[in-house]
């Protein structure tokens, strides 16, 4: 696989987070956990089916060694884990915008991995990507950090470095096979239970479309995502990665306001061209090598 194609096969991981707000707003009042619970066994269902799709066993590729399980396990659901953590500590506005700091955290920390080379471009793409989200959570509104929240800031931070860590540790474990996602699907699945009994009140989709917007969610946002972003983190460009992720909320938004479900304001229409630009800076080396030879 070409490392283009792959950085393509990644950023589809980016539009189906995109889906992730519509998706969750249409599933009515499931609470996280369970909601994480489902939708990852949905994600385990997946694994399963291209496993056998492929002619292997979906057993055979749970036979990873301790730091990949640690470092698979750790990143699905501890990234989930502390953001709801830190939502349930602390005002989303400011939660969200700190937890939303991984795809710049992914770019800075490609740098130590081998053949890579950070330059002024990935971070200006980044910075750019940060100033556009930034602009869509708080709606052009100034940030209040208020010190009674500080566990859930430290938890937005740790939900951050949590989930950059995972993608660029990824690329290390390059020989890991894709499938193995499955697995760790399923432990997030099952830890999740727990974290759901202690913490929530159990809360079913009540009608069709909501049921249908579960499976939507683990087929797409928060579970068949999951499977692509490995590929794209293991075999694609990752600080084009990282930069181009800012176009996740930008996108929600728009589907949003497609959708009916928020407003169309002067914030959405800056933040478009801040996100779109520092991607298309962040990856202008790649266009140009893709333009000039496809087969790359």
């Amino acid at each position: 696989m070409t490392r283009g194609r792959a950085t393509l096969i990644g950023f589809t991981a980016v539009l189906s987070w995109a889906l992730l707000a519509l998706f969750t707003a249409l599933s009515g009042d499931v609470p996280p956990f369970q909601l994480l619970a489902m939708t990852f066994s949905v994600a385990t269902a997946i694994g399963i089916v291209g496993s056998l799709a492929r002619g292997s066993s979906p057993l055979a590729h749970l036979r990873q060694p301790a730091p990949v399980w640690l470092l698979g396990v750790g990143g699905l659901f501890g990234y989930h884990f502390f953001y709801f953590l830190a939502l349930r500590n602390a005002p989303a506005v400011e939660a969200s915008l700190i937890a939303y700091l991984w795809p710049l955290l992914i770019v800075v920390f490609s740098a130590l991995l081998p053949g890579e080379r950070l330059r002024w471009f990935h971070v200006g793409g980044a910075l750019l990507g940060l100033a556009g989200a930034a602009l869509l959570v708080t709606k052009g509104q100034s940030l209040e950090i208020d010190p009674r929240y500080t566990l859930g800031y430290i938890a937005a931070g740790v939900c951050a470095l949590t989930w950059s860590s995972y993608s660029v540790a990824s690329r290390r474990f390059g020989h890991v096979p894709t499938d193995a996602v499955g697995g760790f699907c399923a432990a997030a699945a099952i830890l999740a239970i727990p974290c759901h009994l202690i913490f929530e009140t159990t809360v079913w989709p009540q009608t069709t479309i909501e049921w249908l917007a579960v499976l939507a969610l683990g087929l797409g946002p928060v579970g068949g995502a999951f499977f692509t972003w490995d590929i794209g983190v293991k075999k694609g460009d990752i600080q084009v990665l990282g930069a181009s992720s800012y176009a996740a909320p930008l996108l929600s938004t728009l589907v949003l306001v497609a959708a009916g479900l928020a407003p169309a304001t002067p914030e959405v229409a800056i933040a478009c061209v801040l996100i779109v630009g520092g991607a298309v800076l962040a990856a202008h080396r790649m266009l140009r090598r893709q333009v000039a030879d496809p087969a790359l």
